[in-house]
């Protein structure tokens, strides 16, 4: 801090900027470096400390800003305009540099323990009220950034998205005031320090232990088939199109249950299924059920009629009655011409396999704790999951759906179009991927266990997010109540003799 306070404020700043901006670059994002975001607010945090406010908050807003331009090519790929990304990462900068002020701000009246919270609980307020409002969810958060440190992972199971978040600008905000108060309070900066490192500590020490439980229930077989050759990317046209791309997958479908699988999960949407061709369909798909003893789940457009359209994924188990589940979260604009979804869908697999119910969901709709936390809670054991990406996001998107195996204690397997074929467990760890254009028909085998295990967020949902909110609405108050002391604090006036 004495290096930087004999440097010019410009130089400074600028080097508070560049550092934070990037680091949030690589740290986040569709290939998320994840150590990075560890550390990433902090160069801006150090300069906010030393600074006036309108700079600290200039420099915080600029960093962020650049920082989320990792995501520009992606929001230009999906055919979105600009404004599709200056508004949600306008106002994500807007809101950090507003966590970075209310820090400053109590440090700098002496609340430094109020300070230390005070960027977590400003962000994650942030992330948590976005989700309840935005069409894309949880899909933006930071802790997202995370999703290959699996002991960190497991913090998820406690507190969603949302405690991970918390953790992720605790830990810089922590070591930002405890420099800060180095020099002129080093007992408080080593209380400082310790207690952002033991918060840390705890949280790791929870996610080692739980990723050495074994998750319960019996081990099935699952198989994934996806194809992303010529004249299979977009949807197949109604009719011949449609029943020809229908044909090609149940024949992989059954060459993966004569290799042992005893359940396959086929793409999101893959034709367009009127609803008198329905039952044709159907007849495909449960013969091959019927005939191997094993459960095929595949996703299709079904046309109830000229403007009814449902994003479904139907499910065949052997000689029972087919079922099907329409989606619930859909991804605007394209699929502003479905009508959502409204129940979930349970079933149980008439083998050896399901101690505990199967469910289904559909590509986006695991970028939200709910419905997932519902199938959760209702003790779902395996999580079939038809879907289809844009093949830049094909880890960032498949991943996050892992962190809701995480939450709520089920098993993962999504089959993706343009994406990963990926089976995981609800410890988050990867059992099997491929990408799904690594052939003219990508599949994949891989054995997991289909046992439901109980978190505590699936039993208190979004708890975490509430007490933030709180949180959030203490730091401030208190904020404001010192504010009040100081300006209404006597001034002492002295004269020269």
């Amino acid at each position: 801090m004495e290096f930087a306070a004999s440097l010019p404020r410009p130089v400074v700043a600028v080097a508070a900027f560049a550092a934070t901006a990037a680091l949030v670059f690589f740290g986040n994002g569709l290939m998320p470096r994840w150590p990075l975001m560890w550390l990433a607010p902090l160069p801006v945090l150090l300069f906010a400390l030393q600074s006036p406010a309108w700079q600290a908050a200039f420099v915080a807003v600029a960093a962020w800003l650049v920082g989320c331009l990792n995501l520009w090519s992606y929001v230009r790929l999906l055919g979105a305009p600009p404004v599709a990304w200056m508004v949600p990462c306008g106002t994500a900068a807007v809101v950090f540099a507003a966590g970075v002020w209310l820090m400053r701000a109590l440090a700098l009246r002496g609340a430094v323990w109020s300070a230390w919270v005070a960027l977590p609980v400003v962000w994650v307020t942030f992330e948590f009220v976005r989700s309840l409002l935005w069409a894309h969810g949880s899909g933006a958060s930071v802790a997202y950034s995370q999703l290959n440190f699996l002991p960190f992972l497991q913090w998820a199971s406690v507190a969603g998205p949302w405690g991970m978040g918390f953790v992720l600008m605790l830990f810089p905000a922590g070591l930002a005031l405890a420099i800060y108060r180095w020099n002129g309070a080093r007992q408080q900066a080593l209380r400082l320090a310790g207690a952002t490192l033991g918060v840390v500590a705890a949280v790791l020490m929870f996610g080692v232990v739980r990723l050495h439980t074994a998750q319960p229930g019996p081990e099935v077989s699952v198989g994934l088939v996806a194809s992303d050759a010529d004249g299979h990317q977009r949807v197949a046209r109604p009719g011949a199109a449609t029943e020809q791309l229908f044909g090609e997958y149940a024949q992989r479908a059954q060459e993966l249950i004569q290799g042992g699988a005893q359940v396959v999960v086929l793409p999101e949407n893959l034709g367009v299924v009127p609803d008198s061709n329905v039952p044709r369909a159907d007849a495909l798909f449960q013969l091959v059920a019927d005939r191997t003893g094993a459960v095929l789940v595949a996703g299709m457009t079904h046309a109830v009629s000229e403007t009814m359209r449902h994003n479904e994924a139907r499910i065949y188990v052997p000689g029972a009655a087919v079922r099907s589940y329409d989606k619930e979260h859909l991804l605007p604009p394209g699929e502003n011409v479905y009508t959502p979804g409204t129940a979930l869908t349970f079933f149980r697999a008439r083998q050896k396999l399901a101690a505990q119910p199967w469910g289904v969901a559909i590509c986006k709709d695991l970028d939200f704790t709910e419905p997932a936390r519902t199938y959760g809670r209702d003790g779902v054991g395996l999580m079939l999951a038809p879907a289809w990406d844009f093949r830049v996001d094909g880890f960032w998107h498949g991943h996050i759906a892992v962190m809701r195996a995480v939450e709520d204690g089920f098993s993962l397997v999504r089959a993706a179009r343009r994406g990963l074929l990926m089976v995981a467990d609800d410890r988050g760890r990867i059992v099997a991927e491929a990408a799904s254009n690594a052939a003219p028909f990508t599949t994949l085998t891989a054995n997991v266990r289909a046992g439901h295990d109980r978190t505590v967020f699936q039993l208190l949902g979004d708890w975490f997010g509430w007490c933030a909110i709180a949180l959030l609405a203490f730091v401030v108050a208190r904020g404001l109540w010192l504010a009040s002391r100081r300006a209404g604090a006597p001034s002492v006036v002295t004269s020269s003799p």
